[in-house]
């Protein structure tokens, strides 16, 4: 599908950030593409970027509505469907990551029909899908992993690879989630993928490359998450990866969405070595990633140096500080290739 933008970034009434991770994440990495922003009445997200109404937004040149809200099964609040038709019939394409395909309600359908106007369902890929091989396959992988849901995979592997490519390495972030597609223009959501081809589908996101190359795949969910564990398997295995960067939120006290306590960094390494050894016998811990946005600068720098002291890996939180010395240890291995 080709999504044209600029975009207005509808974001609902959603009750908190990360709600609205779609959204944000767009702004934060295609900021050329974000004219607004639209949010309904209640909404504690915001994206710092102008709001605008639907009718101005078509004035300023948006061609594309993308709905940047996400929720707990990816539903599609009744009250948003005005705000949908309404873009349709201003002449505005609509996008959306949700797992409500947008057609399948009769008011957008019809709205849809009317105006011309193009419906894209980004979670919902056309392409058909192997079941995974787990064959080894030339070229290097690196997959962030959590210890829970939305605590920076998709932004870690973003400035890994724009760190990469600064340097002149051969990189490629490879989306797995409807946001990193939006961003990256390539890749599939693998949660609305069949459970049996899920494995399938990361091995043909990020193929056979060159020995050098570099994939930098977008890692979804936890193995420990009771809600997306088995997504976070399959990517494990499709991924094969030869290094992996373990994201962490460090103020949570349960994972998102359920009253579970998270893992430790210790846990999440010593499972993700343990199962994705099925896949790459050789696959190996390179740093850790963490979301210091809550911490004082000191106590986010006390606490990554802890973290390296105690795993013997690089600690950053890659949004502050920078991916530098993750990319020098994703380098030792390159030079190894």
């Amino acid at each position: 599908m080709v999504i044209d933008p600029p975009y207005l970034i509808f974001l609902g009434d959603v009750p908190d950030a990360l709600a609205a991770k779609t959204g944000l994440g767009i702004v934060d990495w295609r900021p050329e593409w974000c004219v607004g922003q639209l949010r309904l009445d209640g909404c504690q997200a915001d994206a710092n970027i102008p709001d605008l109404t639907i009718e101005a937004a078509a004035s300023q040149g948006v061609k594309t509505m993308v709905v940047g809200a996400v929720n707990a099964g990816g539903v599609l609040p009744q009250h948003w469907i005005a705000s949908i038709v309404a873009a349709l019939e201003a002449g505005l394409d609509v996008a959306t990551g949700l797992h409500t395909r947008l057609a399948s309600i009769p008011a957008i359908r019809d709205a849809a029909v009317k105006s011309g106007a193009k419906l894209h369902d980004v979670r919902f890929s056309d392409q058909r899908f192997e079941t995974g091989k787990g064959t080894k396959r030339p070229g290097l992988r690196c997959l962030t992993v959590g210890t829970d849901c939305s605590v920076g995979k998709k932004y870690t592997a973003l400035a890994l690879e724009r760190e990469m490519r600064a340097r002149g390495m051969d990189a490629d972030f490879r989306a797995t989630g409807q946001t990193g597609v939006f961003i990256s223009g390539r890749g599939a959501a693998i949660d609305a993928v069949v459970a049996d081809f899920i494995s399938g589908a990361v091995e043909w996101i990020a193929p056979a490359a060159e020995p050098d190359h570099w994939d930098l795949v977008e890692g979804q969910g936890s193995l420990f998450h009771p809600s997306f564990a088995g997504v976070s398997m399959g990517l494990l295995h499709g991924s094969q990866p030869d290094a992996f960067v373990v994201c962490h939120e460090p103020t949570r006290t349960t994972m998102r969405g359920v009253k579970h306590g998270l893992p430790s960094i210790r846990e999440v390494i010593n499972m993700t070595i343990a199962c994705g050894r099925l896949t790459n016998p050789a696959i190996t811990c390179t740093g850790i990633a963490v979301n210091t946005q809550k911490l004082g600068e000191a106590e986010a720098r006390a606490l990554l140096e802890g973290l390296e002291k105690d795993y013997g890996v690089p600690a950053t939180d890659p949004i502050r500080f920078g991916v530098s010395a993750l990319v020098d240890r994703l380098a030792t291995i390159t030079s190894k290739a």
